[in-house]
C-alpha cells in the first residue's frame, strides 16, 4: 500500500470540497471542462489498464460482473442523484428540501467501492498508480458537487466540514481495508478481482455519462469540451509508458 497515493486522494477530495466553500462564484465552464477531462482520463485508465487485467484473470466472467457493476451504479445514483459524475439531477429550487441521508449513503457506497480496487495487487505495474491518479482527479468534481448541494441545503459551516472530512476518508479506508485483507487472506485477494470488475462497470457508467451530460444542453459536445476529453485521454495514454 502506497500511502502517498492515499494522501493524494484525501487531499484531492478535500480540495474539491473546499472550492465551493471558499470561492464565491465558480464559472460554469470550470466544472464542465474539469468533468470532461477527469472523466476521459478515468475512462482511458479503465480501458487500458483495468479491463485487460480482469479479462486475463476471469475470462468471460469479467463481462458479467462489469455489466452488474454498471447497473449497480444506475441503482446507486437513485440515492445520490448523480453526484458521482459531478452534477446532480435534483432541480436547484428543491435542493434545500433534499433528504441528505440517502444522498450521502449512495455517494459513500460509491466512494467505498472505488477504494477497493486501490488495495488490489495488479500484474500491470502501471495500473495502480494510474488508477490512483484517475480516482484522485475524479474526487475533485465529485466533492465539489457534494459540498455545493450541502450548501444549498443550508448546512452550517461546521457540518459542511464534518461531511467533507467524513466523505474524504471513505475511499482511503476502503483501500487500506482491501489491501490488508488481501495480504492476509489469499481467498480475499482472489474475490477482490470480482469486486474490481464490478467497480469497472460503475466507472464506465460514470465516465460515459460525464461525456454526454456534464454541463451541456441537449447533450452536445462543444469544441472546448472535446479538447478537454482529448487531453484526458492523452494523459491516460501517457500512463502506458510506465509499463
Amino acid at each position: 500500500m502506497n500511502w502517498n497515493y492515499l494522501i493524494l486522494i484525501l487531499a484531492a477530495t478535500i480540495a474539491g470540497g473546499m472550492i465551493p466553500m471558499t470561492v464565491k462564484r465558480i464559472h460554469a465552464n470550470f466544472s464542465i471542462y474539469l468533468l470532461a477531462f477527469t472523466g476521459a482520463f478515468l475512462f482511458g485508465v479503465i480501458i487500458m489498464h483495468l479491463l485487460p487485467e480482469v479479462y486475463h484473470e476471469l475470462g468471460h466472467q469479467a463481462g458479467i460482473y462489469i455489466v452488474l457493476g454498471f447497473f449497480l451504479q444506475v441503482f446507486l445514483q437513485q440515492l445520490s442523484h448523480g453526484m458521482e459524475h459531478g452534477h446532480t439531477h435534483m432541480p436547484g429550487e428543491h435542493q434545500h428540501n433534499i433528504a441528505v441521508t440517502p444522498l450521502l449513503l449512495g455517494l459513500s457506497i460509491h466512494a467505498f467501492m472505488e477504494g477497493i480496487p486501490l488495495g488490489f495487487k495488479y500484474d500491470d505495474q502501471s495500473a495502480l498508480p494510474s488508477l490512483m491518479v484517475g480516482v484522485a482527479a475524479h474526487k475533485i468534481p465529485e466533492a465539489l458537487t457534494l459540498m455545493t448541494v450541502m450548501m444549498h441545503a443550508h448546512k452550517k459551516r461546521a457540518d459542511l466540514w464534518r461531511i467533507l472530512l467524513a466523505f474524504a476518508v471513505v475511499t482511503p479506508i476502503a483501500a487500506i481495508l482491501a489491501g490488508w485483507l488481501g495480504n492476509r487472506f489469499e481467498i480475499v485477494q482472489h474475490y477482490l478481482l470480482y469486486v474490481v470488475a464490478l467497480v469497472i462497470g460503475a466507472f464506465l457508467h460514470i465516465s460515459t455519462t460525464i461525456f454526454y451530460e456534464s454541463g451541456t444542453k441537449h447533450h452536445e459536445l462543444s469544441g472546448r469540451k472535446v479538447i478537454a476529453i482529448a487531453a484526458g485521454l492523452l494523459l491516460a495514454f501517457l500512463t502506458l509508458i510506465f509499463e
